[in-house]
């Protein structure tokens, strides 16, 4: 660097060279607070250092967003661990298979609550009750399966469910009392408390390890477009390590603001900030993929939806090779 900069000083007649033109990426997620990562990568400048124009678009579904990744509509996908291993194994509901399909960098442990009425004071009080999931064979239903088996209460014997969308969606039917309860993503579940419904229970603190959001993509296009990849993987990363610097909270819940409907307050800003930086139950520092939580998403499909299938352990479906790849050459 040295040398290029005394080589422009001693020719002053040299052009600069015009900055490179952006390389676009388009990226589809769920609509919702844990998107924060994003928000700063491309408020702080992240997204540009690495030479990306990030197309952001939101998906009603987990159905529209997998069928849009795996036909190329979109480049990578922010979606659950859970999505990408039923689309790799010909059980999504899209009615499309996705074998190309492959996640490459972690997010988050899911920020799965599950969340019911006011009157709801415990989760055997959901007997006879319906609730909302995105779709029947993801595995936030599944999670919501397990938590609720747990406490003595079992599918279509003691209790209903109903498609009603992603979180979003989710939580509005839950407020216009369309469903008894649903899984709902930190910090979604801060909104419904303040509207006076109830957390029943914590995904994370009930099984343990969970890999909830990550970064999806085709392989044959990761494989012919790595640089883009592995600049989308920096940048996300830095941007997590950026929010949890307490330097940067001030400024980081601003950012926040600035994205989320005109109506969130600052003080469920703050508990956003509190609750998606927990260590251990936040967003992945690094964005590293948590291997453990993934095999609990493997054996919650397998014991759910893949009864007699056997399913590949969790690393079959998991690509590490563009984030070490992306870390190693950090800007």
């Amino acid at each position: 660097m040295a040398a290029l900069l005394a080589g422009c000083a001693a020719s002053p007649t040299a052009s600069t060279a015009s900055p490179p033109t952006p390389q676009p990426l388009s990226v589809i997620v769920f609509p919702g607070g844990w998107n924060w990562p994003l928000w700063v990568a491309e408020a702080k400048g992240l997204f540009a250092r690495e030479g990306l124009a990030v197309k952001v678009t939101p998906t009603p579904n987990s159905t529209f967003q997998m069928k849009g990744l795996i036909q190329g509509e979109f480049d990578l996908a922010m979606t659950a661990m859970d999505n990408v291993i039923a689309y790799r194994e010909g059980q999504g509901e899209a009615g499309i298979d996705g074998p190309d399909l492959v996640v490459v960098m972690g997010g988050d442990n899911g920020f799965l609550r599950l969340v019911a009425a006011p009157e709801i004071r415990s989760p055997a009080d959901l007997r006879g009750k319906t609730l909302s999931v995105d779709a029947l064979t993801t595995g936030y239903a599944f999670v919501l399966r397990e938590m609720l088996e747990r406490n003595g209460l079992v599918l279509d014997r003691d209790y209903k469910t109903e498609r009603a969308g992603g979180g979003m969606q989710r939580f509005n039917a839950l407020m216009e009392r369309k469903h008894a309860g649903t899984m709902l993503i930190s910090p979604l579940d801060i909104a419904a408390q303040a509207q006076g419904f109830r957390v029943l229970a914590n995904a994370t603190q009930a099984l343990g390890s969970y890999q909830g959001y990550v970064a999806a993509v085709r392989q044959g296009w990761a494989r012919s477009n790595a640089p883009r990849l592995q600049g989308y993987i920096r940048a996300y990363a830095d941007a997590v390590e950026w929010i949890h610097d307490p330097a940067n909270k001030a400024e980081a819940i601003r950012i926040y603001l600035a994205n989320m409907p005109p109506n969130t307050s600052q003080q469920s800003a703050e508990t956003a900030y509190r609750v998606l930086l927990t260590d251990g139950d936040g967003f992945q520092r690094r964005a590293r993929l948590d291997i453990r939580g993934a095999e609990t998403v493997v054996k919650l499909r397998q014991k759910f939806a893949s009864p007699g299938v056997t399913l590949k352990p969790a690393a079959a479906y998991y690509d590490g090779s563009f984030y070490e790849a992306a870390l190693r050459t950090r800007r």
